[in-house]
This record gives structure tokens, sequence and C-alpha cells, in this order.
């Protein structure tokens, strides 16, 4: 338990009181126990005001705490809007990619058309060239 400051001030009167009129054989003794009782009070009072100390600064690392706690809620607010958009964004991506998807398909579809067209082409262009061919011999010999 700590005293009060007029505590204190009542002590130091009544122990200067009782040192002025005790003999000094005594003096001596009582004395030293008087400053070690003040040292103690002072030493007292010392703890106390460092605890006090102590519990304002454990109050205000609280705060600054709490102050960190928001920020990283922020963050983490922050990191989830942007996973929100870049899943939004990479949705938009995919959508792209099956649209060159389906029109890379459409190409090669005609693409494979047109293959197709030239392949019936040489077909019928050979075939008309053997019958030209074969029709030229057939007159020469006739002719001939």
């Amino acid at each position: 338990m700590a005293l009060a400051q007029e505590d204190i001030e009542q002590i130091q009167v009544l122990i200067k009181k009782t040192l002025s009129e005790t003999p000094e054989t005594l003096n001596a003794n009582v004395r030293y126990e008087l400053d070690l009782r003040e040292r103690t009070i002072r030493v007292e009072e010392a703890l106390k005001h460092q605890r006090e100390l102590m519990i304002e600064g454990f109050k205000q690392m609280e705060k600054r705490f709490e102050q960190v706690d928001k920020r990283f809620e922020q963050v983490d607010k922050r990191f989830e809007q942007m996973h929100l958009d870049m899943n939004k964004r990479f949705e938009q991506v995919d959508k792209r990619l099956e649209q060159v998807d389906k029109r890379l398909e459409q190409q090669h579809q005609e693409i494979m058309g047109l293959h197709h067209e030239i392949k019936l082409l040489l077909r019928w262009s050979f075939g008309t060239l053997l019958a030209i061919g074969g029709l030229i011999v057939a007159v020469l010999r006739l002719a001939a």
C-alpha cells in the first residue's frame, strides 16, 4: 500500500521533531533507521511510478496492436477484392479464348472444305485431260 504525499510529509515532520528531542546517542541509530525507512518509502514510490508507467505503456501497446490488427483486416479485404477481380478477369479471358477456339475451328472447317473442293477440281481436271488426250490420240490414228 502506497502512502499519500501528505502522509509522507507528516512522517518527515514527525521524524525531524523526534530527532531534535532525542539525545545524541540514540540519534545515530534512529537516524540510520529513519534514513532506511525514508529510502524504502522512496523506493516504493519509485516502484509505484514505474508500475504506472508500465501499465500506460502496455495500454499504448494494446492500442497499437489493435491498429495493426485493423490494418491487417484492411489488407485482407483488399486481397479478397483483388482475388475476386482476378477471378472475373480470368473468366473473361476464358470466354475470349473460347471465342478464339470457335473461330479457329470455323477457319479449320473452311480450309478443309476448300481442300476437298480443290481435290475434286484436280480429279475432274485430270479426268478431262485424259479424255481430251485420248480423243486427240484417237483422231490422229484415224486420220493417219
